[in-house]
């Protein structure tokens, strides 16, 4: 049966005038145009859907977050709503009690951000010890780039005063001593996930049932698995494989990890979609969070030591191996960078990684999150054919903070979207999920306005149009994946991902955008949302 949608406010993502109405034919657009034409085109089973004057668009595209990671995170305690330490320990203490978790079990807890906390400071071992000293803890910070642990935990994974700083990341120690605090940086936490692996109990069906579904409800019908697990790929393959999946995942696999490996024995994966899934490329991260202070900077952050510009996760030849790896291999490579000195090593290697191998194939390697990225690295990106994804939402929830820690000038050159356009990066946007929500209405808003959590500007000159912030999570949030023939416009010959709003982005004002509603979210042309 076809289905033709007329009557309300319609963004195609195209030039040209927009259509009065639009026809949709077995998953794809089969007509975008007049009302009368568009009904003539029509077969004779037809559904129409009267838009009364709501706004029907291309569906948004996430082009960094961590899918399977959102459904394992929905299983932690929440602690995203915390503003002290009474409220991670009464918070935690409640969780236990409700899980009926004992002595050989573990209490894993997500979202907590020192940054508003009324103390100001990490919840330790020290806070941690408070609500069990038997069961191990373990909290991660919102950014997943930082967590704390109590004694139980350290005691487990072997932590010592013995035990030094991993490569890439770092032990927090009590003042004036080497006595592990339980706080953790980056690879340091990987020390701890190791010894209590085998004691999380993982519903996996439960994890696939719930991590789709705030993306869905947020108009998002294509997003990514970003640093990719080989348990994970397993998991999504399986939900894949049962038809589960009602959003096309695109998975990145971790290079430091057996990434190159997933790959290989997935090729049936790779670049082509199988079930609502495929694999995009390459993942690698080169440094931390900016809000946690271990993004890797140029410059050091303000009121610390001299030295402290964060730290590399990865030395330069390590990097190096990587990109070479990805660019011979004629692969996509996605590479997290939050400090520019960070970026600065992506760019050297990717440089360095074409000339030796020759390399002329458009692979629109991406850099992630781009925080600090400095105008004359955008326009060496632009060179490169590299994209910009930017987690444009670090304006509204950290811009305060970035500049209490970078000072003026820099923290309002967080996420400089302006400039990359004009200096021609193709940009797109992200939240993370789910350190944000896949909130793209809200990341549009972030780009316009550029207002922060406590209500001042950051970087008014940085602002885009609204227009240019809606292609940066549409079609060229679909240029990421190779896929702005197939996806993120309204065009004949294209899918039907579509999303309808209740109010058009571009006669709203651009103040209020984060306020417009998702009323329903529609994949291949099937309804899989609609608001209640």
């Amino acid at each position: 049966m076809d289905t033709l949608y007329y009557n309300g406010k319609i963004i195609t993502m195209e030039e040209g005038d927009a259509p009065e109405a639009v026809l949709v034919r077995d998953g794809m657009i089969a007509f975008a145009g007049r009302l009368d034409d568009t009904r003539k085109a029509a077969g004779e089973e037809l559904e129409t859907v009267d838009l009364n004057g709501q706004c029907l668009m291309p569906s948004f595209i996430d082009t960094h977050s961590h899918i399977f990671m959102n459904g394992q995170m929905a299983m932690c305690a929440g602690l995203g709503d915390c503003r002290s330490y009474d409220d991670i320990i009464s918070t935690l203490r409640r969780f236990i009690k409700e899980k009926q978790i004992g002595a050989d079990g573990i209490v894993m807890g997500f979202g907590y951000d020192h940054n508003f906390l009324a103390e100001g400071g990490q919840p330790d071992k020290r806070v941690l010890d408070q609500v069990s000293t038997e069961i191990p803890i373990m909290i991660l910070h919102v950014s997943a780039h930082l967590a704390c642990v109590n004694r139980k935990a350290l005691e487990l994974a072997g932590i010592t005063e013995a035990t030094p700083d991993p490569q890439g990341g770092v032990i927090g120690r009590l003042e004036g001593s080497m006595e592990p605090s339980g706080y953790l940086e980056e690879a340091g936490m990987t020390l701890v996930k190791k010894s209590i692996a085998g004691r999380l109990k993982v519903n996996v069906h439960e994890i696939l049932s719930s991590m789709q579904d705030i993306y869905i409800e947020n108009g998002v019908t294509t997003a990514q698995d970003g640093a990719t697990a080989e348990s994970d790929l397993e998991a999504l393959k399986m939900a894949s494989s049962q038809g589960l999946l009602k959003m096309d995942v695109v998975s990145y696999p971790l290079l430091s990890s057996n990434g190159q490996e997933l790959l290989h024995k997935n090729k049936d994966l790779y670049g082509t979609y199988r079930s609502h899934l495929k694999i995009g490329g390459y993942k690698i991260v080169l440094d931390g969070s900016p809000q946690g202070r271990s993004a890797w900077l140029s410059e050091p952050y303000r009121n610390g030591a001299p030295d402290d510009c964060g730290y590399p996760w990865m030395t330069d030849g390590q990097v190096e191996i990587f990109v070479k790896l990805a660019v011979k291999e004629r692969i996509q490579l996605l590479a997290h960078c939050n400090g520019d000195a960070a970026s600065e090593q992506y760019l050297r290697a990717y440089d360095l990684a074409l000339k030796e191998t020759g390399g002329t194939e458009d692979l629109r390697p991406v850099m992630i999150h781009c925080q600090t990225v400095r105008n004359d690295q955008l326009a060496r990106m632009a060179e490169l054919g590299m994209i910009a994804s930017f987690f444009v939402g670090h304006v509204f929830y950290w811009g305060d903070v970035h500049v209490k820690n970078l000072g003026v000038e820099r923290g309002n050159h967080v996420s400089p979207v302006r400039d990359a356009i004009d200096l021609g990066v193709k940009v797109n946007f992200h939240q993370d999920t789910p350190v944000t929500p896949p909130d793209m209405l809200h990341s549009v808003w972030c780009a316009v306005n550029r207002i922060s959590r406590n209500g001042a500007v950051i970087g008014a000159d940085e602002r885009i149009s609204v227009y240019e912030a809606l292609k940066a999570v549409t079609i060229d949030a679909a240029f990421e994946y190779f896929e702005e023939e197939d996806k993120g416009s309204i065009k004949a010959g294209k899918r039907a991902d579509l999303v309808i709003l209740d109010q058009s982005p571009l006669e709203t004002a651009p103040s209020e955008i984060h306020k417009i509603k998702v009323m329903a979210t529609i994949k291949d042309g099937e309804v899989i949302y609609r608001r209640k």
